[in-house]
This record gives structure tokens, sequence and C-alpha cells, in this order.
């Protein structure tokens, strides 16, 4: 019997403060990581977007902001619970999760 699963793609976009630790910006990272792997999904890379980018306009009375892309694949649930858990986090100044892309596999049992 064949069982059909989707596995989906994301892009989670995180932002913190450009003036906070080396340190403490992995720490964010890794701890973003850890929840993706413990909410069920799978991280396939994550990376540096911009150092240090200037602000439109202030974020959380904060002027600069290191921009950090996570890509990852998931279930739709995972996404959920990402969201819920970095809202609570005051370390991220804003994030944002997109859909990349879906795929179909199946297993054959």
């Amino acid at each position: 019997m064949e069982k059909m699963e989707t596995v989906t793609k994301y892009e989670l976009m995180l932002i913190l403060d450009a003036h906070m630790s080396t340190d403490n910006k992995e720490q964010v990272l890794k701890g973003a990581a850890e929840l993706i792997n413990k909410s069920g999904g799978k991280v396939i890379n994550s990376q540096v977007w911009l150092e240090k980018q200037k602000f439109t306009f202030e974020i959380k009375k904060h002027k600069e902001g290191t921009y950090y892309l996570v890509n990852f694949e998931g279930e739709g649930n995972t996404v959920a619970k990402i969201e819920s858990a970095l809202k609570l986090n005051d370390k991220v100044l804003r994030f944002v999760v997109v859909k990349a892309e879906s795929r179909t596999t199946s297993d054959s049992n």
C-alpha cells in the first residue's frame, strides 16, 4: 500500500538587532533550527542574508537589523508551531515564513 505525503519547502526570514553580539545571534538562530526540528520539520540550510541593514522605520525601537534566511521542509502544522514560538521570543524583531514549493512523495510498504 502506498502512502502519499506532501513535503513543503519554506523560507523563514528572521530580523535580529544588528547590535546584538554574534554569540546571541547564533543562539537565536540555533534555537530557531531546534524549534523547526522539534515541530517535525527539517532545516535544509541557514545563512546571513544581510549583516547590517538600516531600517526605513524603527522596529521595536531599533534602527538596524541583521537578516537571516532559513530554508526548511515541513508540514502545515509545523509552520503554526514555529510562528507561535517566535512571537514570544523578544530577541526576534520580525519574522516571516513563506512557502517556497510543495512536492508529493510516496512511501511503498
